[in-house]
């Protein structure tokens, strides 16, 4: 799962999809409108922005409405956060060691 929400937020489009839903859901028809391509391609990046976890779609009447599924993020968010503290961590040991350094001179 965490390859597929990687991959999905890799694209500026389904990004831009994600950013507009933190206002509320949206009908897809309305999501479609502003954006630059045809409506199945934007149905395309919802099928990705699906897959991934990082939305859900429910159908009322005719109309298909997206909601955000923070849970979706939480995966990702947390190998980032790993990542960012390994590196801190390792940056923190570089940094203490070329001072011990310098001081050695």
């Amino acid at each position: 799962m965490l390859d597929r929400a990687y991959a999905a937020l890799a694209d500026p489009t389904r990004r831009r999809l994600l950013e507009t839903l933190r206002d509320g859901d949206a009908r897809i028809t309305d999501l479609a409108a502003p954006l630059p391509m045809t409506f199945a391609g934007v149905s395309r990046h919802i099928g990705v922005l699906e897959s991934a976890g990082l939305v859900t779609r429910e159908v009322r009447g005719r109309e298909h409405w997206l909601s955000l599924r923070p849970d979706g993020l939480t995966m990702a968010a947390r190998w980032m956060d790993e990542q960012t503290e390994f590196w801190s961590t390792r940056a923190d040991a570089l940094a203490a060691r070329l001072r011990r350094k310098r001081g050695e001179r």
